[in-house]
């Protein structure tokens, strides 16, 4: 077992023994059962063709939180060699390893390719499809370029300010951006890109967070998973909880700004992503995760 560098709490491990890979390159309608386009897609017809429309916001279309037998090219690493970003860098490629296969066996389920992301490590700024981005934006996912961008401060910033820590609640964020992969896939984002074009701001935040919320539950049916391998220890899982309660909406705007404005809510509140995290991680079922039929 290969122990992932301690945050804090629990001590999530994954497996060392095979080789650790960085991922590499590669619409719901809101009246309509997204698992219906799930299934569709995954076998073999276009949801796009049959679902509603949908919309969303996001950094330029990129999206994150708001603080294998395949090919695999190098990881674009920007940031220092220091001892301990090292080992983060190691903790954030294993962890999309471990997406990367878990994710690749759902979708052989129903004899389809997962086509993979390429991982992107940056430091300071980085620019990507969807625009230049600085650490401030926190971790994201840009489906211009099928790229998880990962700021190894983020990490940093959420242990010191937002009182998150621990292996499994980093791991939870990365999942995160690989949930959003997912979504574009299977034609969530690329439908959310459009339409948000056409909505207005109140309309976008309140189906950004249905779609980001769904990108949360992904990542718990990846620790569904995870879990169900013996890599997680006593305690990983609240881990990943508290960090999802952290970074909601709410207790973000709350810390930083004293009151908090609904409206302009575009991830969830703590309370909805602890919920959809652990409703993946409970079932392990892309069906457990329609956001956009529930009452949100």
């Amino acid at each position: 077992m290969f122990r992932i560098p301690s945050g804090g709490g629990g001590g999530f491990r994954i497996p060392s023994g095979g080789q650790v890979r960085p991922a590499r390159s590669g619409g719901f309608g809101c009246g309509t059962l997204i698992v219906i386009g799930v299934v569709l897609w995954l076998l073999g017809l276009n949801p796009l063709t049959i679902l509603g429309q949908l919309a969303g916001g996001g950094l330029n279309g990129g999206l994150g939180p708001s603080i294998s037998p395949q090919n695999t090219p190098e990881v674009n690493r920007q940031t220092g060699t220091n001892g301990n970003q090292d080992e983060m860098k190691q903790f954030v490629e294993v962890v999309v390893a471990s997406n990367e296969d878990i994710w690749t066996k759902i979708f052989s389920q129903y004899g389809k390719q997962l086509p993979l992301p390429e991982l992107n490590i940056f430091s300071g700024q980085v620019r990507s499809a969807c625009g230049l981005a600085s650490s401030a934006s926190g971790p994201f996912y840009c489906p211009g370029d099928s790229h998880i961008y990962i700021d190894l401060a983020f990490y940093n910033t959420l242990s010191r300010q937002f009182g998150a820590t621990g292996d499994f609640a980093y791991a939870y964020v990365v999942s995160h951006e690989y949930g959003h992969h997912i979504q574009n896939v299977i034609g969530v984002l690329p439908q959310f890109n459009r339409m948000r074009q056409t909505m207005g701001k109140l309309d976008v935040n309140r189906t950004s967070v249905k779609v980001e919320l769904q990108a949360d539950c992904f990542a718990g049916v990846w620790g569904h998973y995870v879990a169900q391998e013996g890599w997680l220890e006593e305690g990983d899982l609240m881990e990943a909880l508290n960090a999802a309660e952290k970074i909601g909406d709410d207790a973000i705007q709350r810390k930083t700004q004293g009151y908090v404005v609904p409206d302009s809510f575009n991830h969830g509140t703590s309370d909805q992503r602890r919920f959809w995290f652990k409703r993946g991680f409970d079932s392990g079922r892309l069906e457990s995760c329609d956001t956009f039929n529930a009452d949100i």
